[in-house]
C-alpha cells in the first residue's frame, strides 16, 4: 500500500511539471477511472522537431595491393592511374541550437572527414549542411543548415543539474528515425573514462545507442542539458550506462567555433596529479580533496602567479576541485586572455591568486632524451588539423632509426599498444630501459616497429 501511495506521488509530480510548463499547448492526456495519466506527449510534441537525423558519405581511399602500385604493371595491363574510391556512410543526431542562425549541434565522430553531410528535419525535409567548426577532444561539432521554419531547443543551466533529476533522450538509433527513451541521472561529472579529451560527463540510464550520437538530453520541461555521446557497452548492447556532455560545457565551445572555427585553449603550465590518502599523510595536510602540483612550467602564467609545486588546488573560477580531471577540463574550456581565479594550499595555508591564461607553444623535444633508441630525432606534436600524435620533425641521416625506416613527416599514433595524442602522453608511456613499440602513421598508410 505505501509503494502505491509513492508511485501515486510520483506520477502525481511528473504531472504537475508538465502542467506547469507555460508553453505546452497540447491537449491535456486523457483520464482512466478519473485520474489523468501522466504523459511526456505534450512537452515532446515541443520538442522532437528541433532533434534532427544527420547522415554522412566520406570517399576513402582503398589500399591496392602492392604490385598494382608500380607504374610499370599499371601500364602494362592499362589500369587507371587514379586511386580507387569507396564511399563509406554512416548516421547520428543533432540538435538545433539557434533557429534564426540554423546552427545545428552534433558530436565531432558523427561528421568528422565527411565530404557531405545531409540533415533531415523531424517534419520530413532533407537538408545539406555546411560545417562551421569542430572540437575533436571534446567531440563536440556545429554545422549550419538553411534557417527556414526552424524549432531550436531552449538552453537550461547543466550546474543545476542533481542526480535522479528525470531526463529524457531523443535521437536517431541504429538508423530507425526519431526515438524517445527516458530515465533519470545517474551520476555527474564523470571523467577519466579514456573517451574524450576533455570529459565532465552526465551519465543517465536513458537509454542511448549507436545513431544517439549528437542528440539531446532533454528535462521534463523540454530544455536542453546535455548532448548524448557515448555509452559503456562490455556486451555490445545497451546495458543503461550512457553518457552525456552537459549544456554549459557543449555552450561555451560552441561559441568559440561559431566565433573562431576552433577552440582556442590556453595554457596555465602546471602538471597536476589527483590527491590520494598518501598524499595527504605525506604533506600532512589536513585538506583531503583537491590535486597537487606536480611540476610547473618556467615563465608559465601559473609561475607567474606564484605557484609552486606541492601547492593543492583546491577550486578553480569558483569550481570546486575533486581531482586533476577536473582542473583540465576547467583550463581546456578558457581562452587564452581569460583570467582565472585559484584557490590553493600552500602546506597548510589557504591562499588565492588571479592568473592569466597564456598562448601554449609547440613543444619540441631530442628524441634520445625520451629513448636511446629515438637518438637523431627531433620530435613535435603535431599541428592542428593533422592526426593527433607526435611528430617526427627531422631525423639525422646516421641515426639508427634512420636505417630502419623512419623518415621526417612519420607521426608516432601509439606507443608500447597506448593511444597517444601528444609528447606529454609519449613520455608517459615510454620506459627508457626497456624496449620500445611503437605505431608510425605515414600518410594514408600504417605500421609498427620494435625499438630494442
Amino acid at each position: 500500500m505505501k509503494n502505491q501511495r509513492l508511485l501515486l506521488l510520483w506520477l502525481l509530480a511528473v504531472l504537475s511539471v508538465l502542467t506547469m510548463t507555460s508553453t505546452c499547448r497540447a491537449e491535456l492526456p486523457p483520464y482512466a477511472n478519473g485520474q489523468v495519466l501522466p504523459s511526456l506527449a505534450p512537452m515532446l510534441e515541443l520538442s522532437m522537431p528541433a532533434v534532427v537525423n544527420i547522415s554522412t558519405s566520406t570517399n576513402i581511399q582503398v589500399n591496392d595491393n602492392p604490385l598494382l602500385q608500380d607504374p610499370f604493371f599499371r601500364h602494362f595491363y592499362n589500369l587507371p592511374s587514379q586511386p580507387r574510391m569507396q564511399q563509406k556512410n554512416s548516421l547520428g543526431s543533432g540538435v538545433i541550437i539557434d533557429s534564426k542562425q540554423g546552427l545545428v549541434l552534433t558530436n565531432n565522430h558523427v561528421i568528422d572527414k565527411a565530404d557531405k553531410i545531409a540533415v533531415t528535419l523531424n517534419d520530413g525535409r532533407q537538408l545539406n549542411a555546411e560545417l562551421v567548426g569542430t572540437d575533436p577532444e571534446a567531440d563536440v561539432a556545429i554545422i549550419r543548415i538553411p534557417a527556414d521554419h526552424l524549432t531550436e531547443l531552449p538552453i537550461a543551466d547543466s550546474s543545476q543539474l542533481k542526480v535522479g533529476d528525470f531526463v529524457v533522450a531523443i535521437g536517431n538509433p541504429f538508423g530507425l528515425g526519431q526515438t524517445v527513451t527516458s530515465g533519470i541521472i545517474s551520476a555527474l561529472g564523470r571523467s577519466g573514462l579514456g573517451i574524450e579529451g576533455y570529459e565532465d560527463f552526465i551519465q543517465t540510464d536513458a537509454s542511448i545507442n549507436p545513431g544517439n550520437s549528437g542528440g539531446a538530453l532533454v528535462n521534463l520541461r523540454g530544455e536542453f542539458v546535455g548532448m548524448n555521446t557515448a555509452i559503456l557497452a562490455p556486451t555490445g548492447g545497451n546495458v543503461g550506462i550512457g553518457f552525456a556532455i552537459p549544456s554549459n560545457m557543449v555552450i561555451s565551445i560552441k561559441e568559440s567555433l561559431v566565433k573562431h572555427g576552433e577552440v582556442r585553449r590556453g595554457l596555465l603550465g602546471i602538471t597536476s596529479q589527483d590527491l590520494t590518502p598518501e598524499l595527504v599523510n605525506a604533506f600532512n595536510l589536513e585538506n583531503k580533496h583537491g590535486a597537487v602540483i606536480s611540476s610547473i612550467e618556467s615563465n608559465s602564467p601559473a609561475a607567474k602567479a606564484g605557484l609552486e609545486a606541492g601547492d593543492i588546488i583546491v577550486a578553480v573560477s569558483g569550481r570546486p576541485v575533486k581531482d586533476s580531471h577536473d582542473i583540465r577540463n576547467i583550463i581546456g574550456l578558457m581562452q587564452i586572455g581569460d583570467a582565472v581565479d585559484i584557490e590553493y594550499y600552500h602546506g597548510n595555508d589557504k591562499k588565492k591568486v588571479t592568473a592569466t591564461i597564456g598562448k601554449p607553444e609547440r613543444a619540441q623535444l631530442a628524441g634520445e632524451k625520451l629513448h636511446r633508441k629515438l637518438r637523431g630525432t627531433l620530435l613535435s606534436d603535431t599541428p592542428k588539423n593533422q592526426i593527433e600524435g607526435v611528430l617526427i620533425e627531422k631525423i639525422d641521416t646516421s641515426a639508427e632509426v634512420w636505417r630502419i625506416g623512419l623518415r621526417p613527416g612519420d607521426v608516432i599514433v601509439s606507443a608500447n599498444r597506448y593511444r597517444i595524442r601528444n609528447l606529454d602522453e609519449l613520455k608517459q608511456v615510454v620506459n627508457p630501459n626497456s624496449g620500445l613499440l611503437i605505431n608510425i602513421q605515414r600518410g594514408q598508410e600504417g605500421f609498427f616497429l620494435v625499438l630494442k
